[in-house]
This record gives structure tokens, C-alpha cells and sequence, in this order.
């Protein structure tokens, strides 16, 4: 009889602490979806300060920002945590034309983040290829002087989207090294979008230690397909590029970090976050103001809620992620230094989309976890709760112990923006946005609750 009725406790217990879970996750939801800010957020963000390249001024003005943003929503403390990022300066000047039947055409066209300049146009004629191998192919001697084009789209077989970028993502990284160990005088690449329209993307290349640094540009793909179909009419054509990219010493930014400290384990570290810096073009809404103001959203509804973490929960804005990774390595370091005991961390840097779940780097037991907690988001339409991709910024904290969380979101439409003019505030649904804040605010509290 004793067994019967310690068997009917546990299973009394264990149902009314999991109906209790999913009472307060649909308060989390009733709170964002009726008294959310987080649109409001990214609303002022990137009207009110634009883009935010790691180093700008305007990425200063989005520290200020972040830290007021927390301070006002009553976190415990509120700190900027030091990191060294580059100084890079797009120009003045991104001229790109060429000539087909006697008629100027005149590209839409962006300097790669990174790019060097040159002091006058490098008019010369052009090199197509389909990749990096493609261009290996030919003779030093075909290529010395020219412009290499890579004309290679994003697969758009693909439903992965993220594959389909990691699958092109070589030229932009890799192409103007490769074009100037050829002896290249400059590099044009097609856009990385699955978008068939006129908005060029920009996005990092680097260059190998090894060789000249020669100026590289996307063009849109549009502006791709005229180019390659005019090379096919006149293979004699030439091409002129004018960037005035610099590079200047590095300076100090930060990692913008609010807290909420915790009541049982406050020297044990929940950190969510997104990067606050973005590229020069357009106002780094989807990549990543988004996740920034997610973020910032969770500890608002905790604060509205009256709930009281047990672990401590971290707000991070990571600076520089866009231009090598500075403020993640930053943080990471840090952590290790300080013997910081992080037991998981949350990133949302794939768009405001409508979310669809977590994908998880981490180990089996905790895959286990995540699978169990699935069950709580069901009413909510998420669904995808699998091992895959995290995030960049907080990619560094990976150990065995350490959970690393990426927000799944519908990644359809997310190159259409990516890197471009065409990522702004108007492209952001304010309704999908605010849910993906719910479901992280969901996440970190099951996280809190489950953990000791």
C-alpha cells in the first residue's frame, strides 16, 4: 500500500508541476502578445540609430541605447563589457559601369566588408566563373590583370536556406583572395540571396596573409544575370570599379550586458542574447535588431511577471559579430577566465520570422531535455526541436555542460533582407517578431526550472 500511494504522489506532483509550467508560459505569451514592446524597440533602434557597423559611431549610439533600454526596465545591473572590432569605412564612392551596344550600364553594386579601395577606377576586362575551383582552372597568365566575376547563386533546391548560403558562402569569403592570387585586379561576386531583384548584399571577405588585397563588390543578382548574359554578346567587355573602402585602427566598443540576478544560483549564468552591430546598408533590422530586442524583451517579461529567476539570467548584446565574431570571443573569454559556470545560452539571429523552435548544440542529455520540454510549446505551434545550429556569438561558450539554443524561425524570405538596403523596420512583422520573444522567455524559464 505504501508503494501505491508514493507511486499516485509522484505522479501528482509530477502533473501539477508540469500544469504549473504551463500556466506561466501562457502568461509569458498573454504578456508579449498584449503589452510586448520589443517592436517598439526595434522601431526606435533602427529609425531613431540605423545601422550599426561594429566601430561607427552609430554602433557607440546603440551601446547608449541597450543600456538604458535595461536600466529602464528595472534589471539588476547594467554594465558595458570592453571589446577591441576594426574600424572599416565603406567610401564615398562604389561606382561599378560597363558598356554593351554603345550604352552605359551601370550596376547595382556594394564594397564587400573588408574590401580595400583603390584611388582610381580599375577599368579592365572580365573573367567569368561559376567557383573557386573554376577559377583555379585557368592559367595565371588569363587571369593577371582582369576582374573575376563569380557568378554563383544560392541553391535554390534548397529548403534549408541556411545551407544554400553556407553553399555559396565560399566566393564572398574566399573569392577576392583567390582572384588575387591569380593576379586579379579586382573582384565582383553575384549577391547571396535567393531573391531575384535589384538590392546587392554585402557581407565579410578577408584576405589571405599571402597576398594583395584587391577591391571586391557584390552585384545584385539581377544585375549578375545582365552582366553574364552581356558577356555572352561582347566577351571583350570591359568592366570599371571604383571602391574608397579604408581601414583604420581598431577601437574599443562593448558587449552591452543587463542582469537579472539569481535567488538560488546566482553565480550560475542563463545568457540570451542576439549582436547589436549590423552592416553599413540598410538598418539591421532582421540581422540581428531582432534578436537584440527578444532578448531585452525576456527579462521585460520576467520583470512584468514578478518572476524571480533562480539562476542568473544574462541579456547580452554582442558587438561585432558580422566582422569576426570580437564580441562572443569576448564574452567567452571572459567567462573562462572568471570560471563563470554558464548552463546554457540562447541566441536568435535568423530574422524576425514566425519561430518554429529550437535547434540545439549540446549533448545528448541535454537533446533529451529539449525533446521532453517540446511538449510545452506545442499550443504554440513550435515544433522543430532538434540537434543543429545555435549561433555565432555565443558559439565559443560550448562545452559539455553548457546548452547552446538557436531560435528556429521560418528562414524562407530571410536572404531576401540579409545584407542589404532592403533589411529595415517596414520588412518586420510586428506579430511574428513578438512571438519569437515568447518562445525564448518560454525556453530560459523551463531552463530555470528544470536546472540546478
Amino acid at each position: 500500500m505504501k508503494y501505491w500511494i508514493v507511486l499516485l504522489f509522484t505522479l501528482w506532483y509530477g502533473l501539477s508541476f508540469s500544469q504549473k509550467d504551463s500556466l506561466f508560459i501562457r502568461d509569458i505569451y498573454t504578456e508579449a502578445l498584449s503589452n510586448g514592446e520589443c517592436y517598439d524597440q526595434l522601431n526606435h533602434l533602427c529609425k531613431k540609430i540605423g545601422h550599426r557597423l561594429a566601430g561607427s559611431e552609430s554602433a557607440a549610439r546603440a551601446m547608449e541605447w541597450g543600456k538604458n533600454t535595461m536600466q529602464g526596465y528595472g534589471f539588476d545591473s547594467v554594465y558595458i563589457q570592453p571589446v577591441s572590432v576594426p574600424q572599416w569605412q565603406r567610401g564615398p564612392k562604389e561606382e561599378c559601369f560597363y558598356k554593351l551596344n554603345g550604352t552605359e550600364v551601370r550596376p547595382v553594386a556594394v564594397a564587400l566588408g573588408g574590401s580595400v579601395g583603390s584611388k582610381d577606377p580599375i577599368t579592365s576586362k572580365v573573367i567569368e566563373v561559376k567557383s573557386i575551383q573554376a577559377l583555379k582552372d585557368f592559367p595565371d597568365e588569363a587571369v593577371r590583370g582582369k576582374i573575376v566575376f563569380f557568378n554563383k547563386a544560392m541553391d535554390p533546391l534548397l529548403i534549408n536556406t541556411g545551407a544554400a548560403y553556407g553553399g555559396a558562402w565560399d566566393i564572398r569569403g574566399h573569392g577576392p583572395s583567390e582572384a588575387s592570387r591569380k593576379g586579379a585586379a579586382a573582384c565582383i561576386i553575384r549577391s547571396l540571396t535567393l531573391a531575384d531583384d535589384a538590392y546587392a548584399h554585402t557581407g565579410s571577405t578577408s584576405y589571405d596573409a599571402d597576398i594583395t588585397p584587391i577591391p571586391a563588390a557584390a552585384l545584385s543578382s539581377v544585375d549578375a544575370r545582365a552582366l553574364s548574359k552581356a558577356l555572352q554578346q561582347n566577351p571583350e567587355l570591359e568592366l570599371s570599379l571604383h571602391l574608397q573602402c579604408s581601414l583604420k585602427e581598431r577601437i574599443i566598443q562593448g558587449n552591452v550586458i543587463g542582469e537579472l540576478r539569481g535567488t538560488e544560483f546566482p553565480e550560475k549564468y542563463i545568457v540570451v542574447g542576439g549582436h547589436l552591430d549590423s552592416w553599413d546598408i540598410g538598418e539591421g533590422a532582421h540581422d540581428d535588431g531582432t534578436g537584440v530586442t527578444q532578448s531585452i524583451e525576456v527579462g521585460r517579461i520576467f520583470r512584468a511577471l514578478n518572476y524571480q529567476p533562480r539562476h542568473t539570467l544574462r541579456v547580452v548584446l554582442f558587438m561585432n559579430e558580422e566582422f569576426g565574431n570580437d564580441g562572443g570571443e569576448t564574452y567567452a573569454d571572459s567567462a573562462k577566465v572568471r570560471s563563470e559556470e554558464h548552463i546554457a545560452a540562447i541566441e536568435s539571429d535568423g530574422g524576425g520570422f514566425t519561430p518554429q523552435g529550437f535547434s540545439l548544440q549540446g549533448t545528448d542529455a541535454h537533446l533529451a531535455e529539449l525533446k521532453e520540454w517540446a511538449r510545452y510549446f506545442e499550443p504554440y505551434q513550435l515544433f522543430h526541436f532538434k540537434s543543429g545550429w545555435s549561433g555565432v556569438d555565443i558559439g565559443p561558450l560550448r562545452s559539455d555542460s553548457t546548452a547552446l539554443y538557436g531560435l528556429v524561425v521560418d528562414s524562407q524570405r530571410y536572404f531576401d533582407f540579409h545584407h542589404s538596403n532592403n533589411d529595415v523596420f517596414e520588412n518586420v512583422n510586428k506579430r511574428e517578431h513578438t512571438l519569437g520573444a515568447a518562445a525564448m522567455a518560454s525556453l530560459v524559464y523551463l531552463i530555470d526550472q528544470k536546472k540546478d
